[in-house]
């Protein structure tokens, strides 16, 4: 099937020539007839399969011939907001649609004055577009079409009583579409609050990340997992690689040291400014830098072709977001290395890991890094806690004898604590490493 057979418009499809897109993926196979014809709808599928443009294609279509703000996509993270806004860019290039991205961090005047010449679309984090609206910057009451991007994750992060103060401003009849890369019972909830009668579009197993990724890990004593990934770094034919951190000092520090050893390394994180994050990002995109070390929360949202190499340094905080993470490679049909550094101690989260994915992740020892002899934990991960639930409260749940999860995770108190002196982002994953919500992030 071609674009060209959803019926859209000839700028349109123009716009998704000159990007080079020729086929829809699956998710955009299956969403797109359904938000043309004004359907709410529940997309799920991982990162890297064309979401996306399942959404933006459609508003495109519907917002043709109308004048005013009509559309509204929420995202979480200010980089996810930045990437919607410039395929919409890319895509509606031939169209004379404006579109305005709206993220905190930097400052309200200029977007102020966008919002005052007038746009078609917005496309915001919840913290800013409020700021806006109690500002009267703009108004909602004439929205037709409204997004939830990565609606997991903005549970996971703490918008929910941003997301429905939103909806009261929000027309009550209008098209709503989600999308989410889980479908946790909050996500379900809040759909039957948001969506009225939705078709549920789902590709792939929820839980998997996407085909084409190449999945080893590499076990290695943890003092030494700085030379083990200098030696990766020289021996791998790497061309961009995304390093994950889990805190963000811990980002700051491997990057420094990566450069002081030779290689072109930037920092991303939410602590750094948003021109530092966005100069990092350019630069990464560019190639003028071929490794980028992120946090969880920064990294969301990046939609960059070309990552041929995750490298997980420190060990996701949920089996989901290692899901999250191994997608920012292999997207678009690429293919892409997701390579994992474990320590002894951690062979029990990959275990948890392998278990929620439905994963085998192969261990291959590195010839002189060879990891510290003696006893590790069993794979079979789900065996340590009487109720093992995974994703947002609960959405996969597989009961089994053993300890509780304090007593089979006793690193949840010290990284608890490691999170309040260092500046950790693990607080904000849904897995063993935290229990509860946290506290909202304001962006």
């Amino acid at each position: 099937m071609s674009f060209a057979e959803f019926g859209l418009a000839p700028e349109i499809l123009r716009g998704i020539k000159a990007i080079g897109h020729t086929t829809p993926t699956p998710i955009q196979h299956e969403a797109i007839p359904v938000a043309l014809g004004g359907r709410d709808v529940i997309g799920c599928a991982q990162t890297g399969t064309g979401k996306t443009g399942a959404f933006v294609l459609p508003i495109l279509q519907r917002l043709r011939g109308g004048i005013g703000l009509r559309a509204l996509v929420l995202t979480p993270t200010r980089e996810l907001a930045a990437q919607i806004g410039a395929m919409v860019r890319e895509y509606g290039r031939f169209t004379r649609l404006r579109c305005a991205v709206l993220y905190g961090g930097v400052p309200l005047t200029p977007q102020t004055e966008k919002l005052r010449r007038g746009v078609d679309l917005v496309v915001a984090t919840p913290g800013r577009l409020l700021d806006h609206h109690e500002r009267g910057h703009l108004k909602l009451d004439s929205v037709q079409i409204f997004v939830l991007d990565e609606a997991d994750r903005m549970l996971d992060m703490g918008f929910a009583p941003d997301l429905h103060r939103i909806l009261r401003h929000l027309p009550k009849r209008r098209q709503t579409m989600l999308f989410s890369a889980t479908i946790p019972p909050e996500i379900q909830l809040l759909a039957s609050e948001a969506l009225t009668d939705p078709v549920t579009v789902e590709v792939g197993r929820r839980a998997a990340p996407a085909e084409g990724i190449t999945h080893v890990v590499h076990p290695v004593a943890g003092p030494r997992k700085r030379a083990l990934l200098r030696h990766l770094l020289q021996q791998e034919k790497v061309e961009t690689v995304l390093i994950f951190t889990r805190t963000k000092r811990g980002a700051d520090n491997l990057a420094a040291s990566i450069e002081r050893h030779g290689f072109t390394a930037a920092a991303l994180h939410s602590d750094r400014p948003q021109k530092q994050r966005e100069k990092a990002l350019a630069a990464f995109k560019e190639g003028r830098v071929k490794i980028l070390v992120a946090t969880d929360l920064a990294s969301r949202g990046l939609d960059i072709q070309g990552i041929s190499h995750v490298i997980n340094f420190d060990i996701p905080g949920s089996p989901e977001e290692y899901v999250h993470r191994a997608g920012r490679t292999a997207r678009w049909g690429h293919v892409g290395h997701a390579i994992t550094l474990m320590a002894p101690d951690e062979e029990q989260m990959i275990g948890e890991i392998e278990w929620y994915g439905g994963l085998e992740l192969p261990r291959v020892v590195v010839s002189g890094f060879e990891p510290p002899a003696g006893p590790v934990a069993q794979k079979s991960a789900p065996r340590y806690g009487e109720v093992r639930r995974f994703g947002a409260d609960g959405a996969g749940e597989r009961r089994a004898p053993g300890p509780s999860t304090h007593e089979a995770y006793p690193r949840v108190d010290r990284l608890a604590a490691q999170a309040v002196n260092d500046g950790s982002e693990a607080g904000y994953g849904r897995g063993w490493y935290t229990q509860g919500r946290p506290a909202r992030r304001r962006r």
